[in-house]
């Protein structure tokens, strides 16, 4: 039978390939909690990644414009008008509310007429009107006003403030200033029952 030849392998060329082996994860043994954490980290990174995929993936998160009134009004979708004639009275905030609904639009009127000073406009200056989206809308619609008062004068009743009194008369409760001047009230904070006053129309 012949010899079968058996190769020896030396240990000794296998210990330097061990032996950098175990170096390299000398180098970098962190210990168990910093294991943990680099661990921790790593998961809590896939868990995010995963849900963002899954609502992208639904639809739930809109990439772009989003539906808020804050960027654009869906009932924004009149024409515009390509210019805009100045008149005695306006100002920017004012002409955008009227062009976009928006008052928060004249900067895009300002940068658009690159003007240096958006609070100095000229009666019958042309101003460019950019085909932008409105963005918030600030108009208010007034509330229906609850017993208006329509008449000259006006009897005060238990309750009433001058405040109430304007909003009532006029729609606007600022014009307590101007009722009290014409009424001659020293002290517009007191007004009693039974005094009557007049409603300059």
């Amino acid at each position: 039978m012949p010899k079968s030849k058996r190769t020896r392998v030396s240990i000794r060329s296998q210990k330097p390939a061990l032996a950098k082996v175990e170096g390299f994860l000398s180098q970098i043994k962190w210990g168990e909690s910093y294991t943990s954490l680099f661990l921790g980290a790593v998961v809590v990174v896939v868990a995010i990644v995963l849900v963002f995929s899954f609502l992208k993936s639904r639809n739930i998160i809109n990439t772009g414009q989003t539906d808020s009134t804050s960027t654009v009004s869906k009932e924004a979708a009149k024409e515009l008008p390509k210019t805009y004639a100045v008149k005695e009275g306006d100002h920017l905030w004012a002409i955008a509310e009227k062009i976009y609904g928006s008052g928060y639009n004249w900067v895009d009127l300002a940068s658009a007429n690159k003007l240096e000073n958006p609070s100095v406009l000229y009666v019958g200056t042309k101003l460019v009107v950019p085909n932008v989206a409105a963005k918030t809308i600030t108009i208010q619609k007034t509330p229906e006003i609850s017993n208006p008062i329509t008449g000259n004068s006006y009897t005060v009743v238990e309750g009433d403030s001058l405040w109430d009194i304007t909003v009532r008369a006029y729609g606007d409760g600022y014009k307590w200033t101007e009722v009290a001047k014409i009424n001659n009230l020293a002290n517009p904070d007191l007004i009693y029952s039974g005094n009557v006053l007049k409603l300059p129309r």
